[in-house]
């Protein structure tokens, strides 16, 4: 049996509906994969979704609560679209995370009597600059001397990691229960909540404005043209007078110090002391969602709200049906191995070659 010989041929350009309808079909092909996996666990796939879905959004608590995951997801999607969009490949958000975590908690503990006007803004800033300059260290090696940016920003993560665990497991472990967190924050540092009897921080508000901002710099500015003539052809741009490595370093930076937010935000918004589990892989979740929304602001919102409900959603089906929590890790990997071969059939067609 001789098989037929292949050959991928470039498609024109893909349209925006066409983007569109590869991510609705990568997610409805990870939702279909997934639903093998409950038929496994005993469980009609009907009936597991229904309880994913009503779970995340059936009512006030359950709504308020997947924008309580929402917020950390939007801001590390926002972080890694940035830095995608000039092709600085950040798979450091998790470790700028943690970093804008610690550098928050710091003057959370540090100023106990400073009143909230003062300490939240301090908080915010510091979170931001925290990440930023934990970006910055692979960025500088990138653009000086060529190292590859995957390498450094994923060990960074890492490195950042045991950082922690050695502060947390050290100068600010909880004398009484010895777990490895830093003291409280004072309440004056607490976001407002802003429902009551719920979550809802200011922290969710404050990364929709984040999505807001991104949104202007991707349509409304010089910069955001720049970023994505540089991912499009980093030699044209430099024919064009653009300064490469400089907007590179630029969007790390500000890659970085959203991601530092959402660190900031999970302390101060959610759990009041850093800990070694402040994120539940956040920094990596917001690659799938970068990519999921095509890098766009809309799409990334759009993305990280699915996510949201996805990992809402998987806690209340696990209760009510006893299918496997990590099921949401799964349905995000799916989906972000759907998008990619979504996205190169839009790019590619194969044709058999007739000889």
């Amino acid at each position: 049996m001789v098989l037929p010989r292949l050959k991928l041929e470039k498609r024109p350009p893909p349209t925006l509906k066409m983007k569109v309808a590869a991510a609705i079909g990568s997610i409805a092909l990870a939702l279909l994969f997934s639903s093998i996996l409950i038929v496994q666990a005993g469980v009609n796939p009907l009936v597991g979704y229904f309880h994913l879905f009503y779970g995340a959004l059936g009512d006030k608590l359950s709504l308020t609560e997947t924008f309580v995951r929402f917020c950390p997801l939007a801001l590390t999607g926002v972080a890694c679209a940035i830095a995608f969009l000039c092709k600085f490949w950040n798979i450091g958000a998790e470790g700028q995370l943690y970093a804008g975590g610690l550098a928050a908690t710091f003057f959370g503990i540090s100023f106990l009597g400073a009143p909230s006007y003062l300490i939240i803004p301090l908080m915010t800033i510091s979170g931001f600059l925290g990440g930023a300059f934990w970006a910055f260290i692979p960025a500088a090696l990138k653009t000086r001397w060529k190292v590859d940016e995957v390498v450094t920003t994923l060990l960074g993560n890492w490195i950042i990691y045991f950082i922690t665990g050695a502060i947390l497991y050290g100068p600010w472990q909880n004398p009484v229960t010895k777990w490895p967190e830093s003291p409280a924050i004072s309440e004056a540092a607490k976001l407002p909540i802003l429902i009551p009897g719920t979550r809802f921080h200011l922290g969710i508000v404050l990364a929709l404005i984040v999505v807001l901002i991104y949104l202007v710099i991707y349509w409304g500015t010089a910069w955001g043209y720049e970023l994505k003539a540089i991912g499009a052809n980093p030699e044209a741009s430099y024919s064009m007078g653009i300064k490469v490595e400089r907007n590179m370093v630029l969007a790390a930076i500000l890659s970085g110090g959203i991601a530092g937010l959402a660190g900031a935000f999970e302390v101060n918004g959610l759990n009041f002391h850093m800990k070694l589990d402040l994120s539940h892989g956040y920094g990596y979740t917001g690659i799938v969602i970068a990519m999921l929304g095509g890098l766009h602001p809309v799409g990334v919102a759009l993305a990280a709200f699915f996510m949201a409900i996805i990992v809402t959603g998987t806690q209340a089906m696990h209760r009510v049906t006893g299918v496997p929590f990590p099921l949401s890790e799964v349905i995000q990997g799916l989906s972000l191995i759907c998008l990619l071969l979504g996205n190169f059939l839009t790019e590619y067609r194969v044709r058999r070659v007739v000889e």
